[in-house]
């Protein structure tokens, strides 16, 4: 039976699969031994490939909604006229901004949700831009952008080479690794400690990873930044900081020092319920070790200290000498970067530079809060937002106060989706635009291959023909792009010959640029790809760093590796000072508000998320085998606490917090410390309109109900998932 290659889009770490395929059927999936990077590591998403493309329920056509008010299948053409003849007339009456986009996280998984988004908001010019990162990774680029000047220069951890790993907020044995590609990241730990390293994980849970760490901390939730301004604290007061190559490139050192003088091991102790002397040994530990790296993801992020728990992870880096080199943090280098360009000052990172019209929320990256997306619909006045474009996205599960959300989707003027599905949020749409499953797309990993733990480049083209009827998923963006800008009729190649031409016309302008000074017809004309995807990924290519094409690419099916992580400052700092800005003056600002935590009296119960290896938020439970086992939707809590408050295992509980409440079996289980309790993050599929049937069947429940979507990290939005005070009663 014939294979084929492809890359896992499933999840952040890009493992290589070899298909087995029956005519145009994909029957089975299997680990790629060759491929240069994931070596034939395969976790249960990979395996299941072929009954995740081969889903009854994934739409094969638009849907378009009828004056009925009923979801009908429709032609393509018919679906892109509507879009084109309902959407422009909103721009014009209202202006730009009455037009929201929604980019939910499979987006970063497609060729097409990497290239196409961009161009899509270029052209509407709306400030109202929501997306997955403002659930999620946001305060990692805020603090970045902070630091470095560049919100995409994000540091990951040395993970083949270090001796000592700190993970805080982060379980990469379920979730394969967030804001660091890696694949087999439980092998990459295990080699860690065989070759005689440390690896500690912080986390109020004792999951999968912490079970397999030297040391599990298990801290109270949403206090990481007072343990690592701790653990700061006192690298300054024992003379354990040591800067390395980095001296010169880092400025605000004694600054930092005097903004973390309060933190002392015993004050903070109470706050983070762990004692002073663990503190104190962490902190020894991280500076003698040869080479160190601290991680720190979803736990550490969607909290209420969200950037400030980011800032310090780079903070302890820099301080212990292991930022950008190895062993340590560094900077990845992606085959499709742009050049490096000369060290020296850049533009730097601006915060605030408009803000959310109900609430006032500054942006982010260029993003408003998901979590005010409602408002922002249902509040009347200019600018209000009557059109949505949600692109991969399931907002009415991600984001808090979900009902709320589901009620005001249901007002929207108009409405569009790019989803394989009928799901909670598409089924308020009046266009849906379904793309292909993903054996007849073709693949590279343009956001992936910036947070790898080794530098390569792989692609895949699609392992099966586009089926009679379907439409390739960048044709989609193209033509969504034309008709929702007036352009209507044009041939969708035009979208990406016009992003070629923007690209080579400031590329031959640049220095630094291997096409500097070349005329831009004759470089485009080299160009190679069938398709206008294929074309700018050339491009990017030819531009990038190591002198690739598309064509060397498809000569290495199994991908090229381009060696490991290597230093990279001064050129990667974008900053206004050409420097590492230690204590950036927005960083400084919060900081008072991290103090008060301090004093903040403690809860009795607060709730966090978690992961299953078997899952990706919300998006994977239509899949039978991965809708299955111990991938369940419970209430984990501690015997003790089940004993107080009367739970018994399997029965019911009521969990209620300020934005609703929810009924959910309970979990009696030592994983989670004493008053703590946890319930997964993506479930909820009980709402009538949808079309997922295996979700349907097993629904679990919605934990972001309970969340009214007024807490938020002030500096980057970030919905406040994790951390958060509930009630839990027992049910009879």
């Amino acid at each position: 039976m014939p294979t084929a290659l492809r890359i896992c889009p499933l999840c952040e770490a890009t493992c290589g699969l070899t298909l087995t395929i029956d005519g145009t059927r994909v029957t089975g999936a299997r680990g790629d031994r060759d491929d240069v990077f994931s070596q034939g590591f395969i976790c249960p998403k990979g395996a299941s490939f072929g009954e995740l493309d081969a889903d009854p329920d994934r739409l094969r056509t638009p849907l378009v909604r009828g004056e009925d008010g009923v979801l009908r299948e429709a032609s393509w053409e018919e679906a892109f006229d509507l879009v084109a003849r309902r959407l422009p007339p909103i721009v014009e009456r209202h202006g730009a901004d009455a037009v929201g986009v929604v980019l939910g996280n499979p987006n970063v998984h497609t060729m097409a949700g990497a290239l196409y988004p961009p161009l899509l908001l270029g052209a509407l010019r709306t400030r109202n831009v929501f997306t997955a990162s403002t659930l999620d990774q946001m305060p990692k680029h805020v603090s970045s952008g902070l630091l470095f000047g560049d919100a995409f220069a994000i540091p990951v951890p040395d993970l083949d080479r270090t001796a000592h790993l700190l993970v805080i907020g982060a379980n990469p044995l379920e979730s394969n690794g967030s804001l660091c590609t890696a694949p087999d990241f439980p092998g990459r730990l295990k080699a860690l400690r065989k070759r005689g390293g440390t690896l500690t994980v912080v986390d109020p849970r004792r999951t999968r990873t912490a079970r397999l760490a030297d040391r599990h901390v298990a801290i109270r939730p949403g206090a990481d930044a007072l343990l690592l301004a701790a653990l700061v604290h006192v690298l300054y007061e024992e003379g354990l900081t040591g800067l390395g190559g980095l001296a010169e490139h880092v400025q605000g050192v004694e600054d930092v020092r005097e903004a973390v003088r309060e933190f002392t091991p015993e004050v903070v102790a109470g706050a983070c319920d762990v004692d002073a002397g663990t503190i104190r040994t962490l902190a020894r530990e991280l500076a003698a070790a040869p080479a160190a790296a601290v991680y720190g993801r979803v736990g550490g992020s969607t909290v209420t200290y969200g950037t400030l728990t980011n800032w310090l992870v780079d903070v302890l880096n820099v301080l212990t000498g292991n930022l950008d080199r190895p062993g340590g943090a560094l900077f990845p280098l992606s085959a499709t970067a742009p050049a490096p360009r000369p060290a020296g000052p850049g533009k730097g990172f601006a915060l605030g530079r408009w803000a959310s019209r109900v609430s006032g929320h500054p942006e982010a990256k260029g993003e408003l809060p998901t979590a005010a997306l409602a408002e922002e619909i249902e509040t009347p006045g200019e600018g209000r937002v009557r059109a949505l474009v949600a692109i991969a996205a399931n907002p009415v599960l991600s984001a808090p106060d979900g009902d709320r959300l589901d009620r005001a989707l249901g007002a929207l003027d108009f409405m569009v989706s790019v989803d394989p599905y009928l799901n909670e949020t598409s089924r308020h749409a009046d266009v849906i635009l379904p793309p292909p499953p993903p054996s007849q797309s073709a693949h590279f990993d343009f956001a992936f291959n910036g947070f790898a733990v080794r530098n390569q480049a792989r692609y895949t083209p699609a392992p099966v023909p586009l089926e009679p009827g379907r439409m390739d998923e960048c044709e989609i963006h193209a033509r969504l792009i034309l008709a929702a800008t007036g352009m209507h009729g044009a041939p969708p190649e035009a979208v990406d010959d016009m992003a070629v031409a923007r690209t080579l016309a400031k590329a031959v302008t640049e220095p630094h640029s291997p096409a500097h000074g070349q005329d831009p017809e004759e470089y485009a004309a080299r160009l190679t790809g069938r398709t206008g995807a294929e074309r700018r990924l050339d491009l990017m290519l030819r531009l990038g760093p190591y002198d690739l094409t598309l064509d060397r690419l498809r000569e290495h099916p199994h991908g090229i590796d381009l060696g490991p992580l290597e230093p990279r400052v001064p050129q990667v700092l974008k900053t206004r000072s050409g420097r590492v800005e230690l204590l950036p003056e927005p960083i400084a600002a919060d900081l008072p508000r991290l103090r008060e935590a301090l004093r903040a009296p403690g809860h009795s119960l607060v709730l966090v998320g978690r992961r299953h290896l078997r899952s990706n938020n919300s998006w994977m439970h239509n899949v039978p085998t991965l809708n299955s086992g111990t991938n369940t939707c419970t209430l984990q809590v501690h015997p003790d606490d089940a004993d107080r408050l009367g739970l018994t295992d399997g029965a019911p509980a009521r969990v209620k917090a300020e934005g609703g409440e929810i009924q959910v079996p309970v979990e009696i289980t030592e994983t989670v410390r004493p008053g703590v309790v946890s319930i997964p993050h993506g479930w909820g599929h009980d709402r009538p309109g949808t079309r997922m049937a295996v979700a349907a069947g097993r629904p679990g429940v919605n934990v972001n109900q309970l969340l009214d979507g007024t807490r938020l990290d002030p500096l980057s939005g970030t919905a406040v998932l994790n951390g958060f005070p509930v009630q839990v009663t027992a049910l009879r």
